[in-house]
């Protein structure tokens, strides 16, 4: 019972933390650009996540596989967020915060096939009640009426992200059970800005921030802060519990992140969409049941 309850609680961090990072990432995606977002708020988050090395235990006794999963995880990662933060800067914060819970979907479904673990009944019904939720979600229904299917704008790179999210997270359960919590936290950190890095020499991309305001650079802290927040609490739950219980609940993010576009941004959405919200947010609750 007790690590049921502390994967729950791990999980409603991550809820929490990515639900409101998305929310501001979203916004200074569309004003800076997603990669000098994903970045900068990725060094902060480092630079918060490693202040807990005074308090927590930091290991780096490693064995071959998990030397060798380590730099993968953290591409995978770094791509999974920069497709979302692109998606991000040309779509709406609240579609695409909801079809990002298809990552909920994919990750117990690698872990049931490839890991081993199972899916109850419940969880079952609730992962389809996801799939069709995100379909209602992202689709734009008008256009069926002119014989055409039109994905909204962003939709393509979350759900590929969503994917690999989805493959990184169970990555994450097996190195997050032999080297702890904090210590996959902060090297895959290290790894995804060397990734960044990397990627904006071969792509020629600036990623200065001098002409960037104060309250800008604050707020791009701030996502960093949020996200190392969810990653971390993640995380620990994986230490203690199961990848396929934590996800589907952490991947509930989007109750935060919509709630707060529709506050403070007036995001607009159809009756259809909220429904199909609803439902995936409905299915998220169903696959906590085991």
């Amino acid at each position: 019972m007790q690590t049921q309850v502390l994967s729950i609680l791990a999980g409603l961090g991550g809820m929490i933390g990515w639900g409101t990072s998305d929310f501001f990432a979203g916004l200074f995606s569309k004003k800076i650009g997603y990669l000098k977002t994903l970045f900068w708020s990725q060094m902060a988050g480092l630079l918060f996540a490693s202040s807990f090395i005074l308090f927590f235990p930091f290991s780096w006794n490693m064995s071959f596989l998990i030397l060798f999963l380590l730099p993968v995880s953290a591409v995978i990662f770094a791509l999974a967020y920069l497709l979302f933060y692109r998606a991000l800067e040309i779509g709406s914060v609240a579609i695409i915060s909801a079809t990002l819970n298809l990552w909920g979907v994919f990750t117990p479904l690698i872990a049931f096939l490839f890991l081993g673990q199972r899916l109850s009944g419940y969880q079952t019904v609730g992962i389809c009640m996801i799939m069709f939720g995100v379909l209602l979600t992202s689709l734009k229904w008008s256009d069926l009426k002119l014989g055409s299917v039109k994905l909204l704008a962003g939709i393509k790179e979350t759900v590929l992200s969503a994917f690999l999210f989805g493959i990184f997270w169970n990555l994450s359960d097996i190195i997050s059970k032999q080297i702890g919590w904090l210590s996959t936290t902060l090297f895959i950190k290290i790894g995804v800005l060397l990734f960044l890095i990397a990627y904006s020499l071969i792509a020629g991309k600036k990623m200065g921030m001098v002409k960037t305001t104060a309250k800008t650079k604050l707020m791009v802290a701030l996502v960093g802060i949020l996200e190392a927040i969810a990653v971390m609490s993640v995380n620990f739950g994986l230490t203690v519990g199961r990848v396929i219980l934590v996800s589907p609940i952490s991947s509930a993010l989007s109750i935060i992140t919509i709630t707060l576009a529709v506050i403070f941004l007036k995001d607009k959405i159809t009756g259809s969409q909220v429904f199909g919200m609803v439902l995936a947010v409905l299915g998220i609750a169903l696959t906590a049941f085991s």
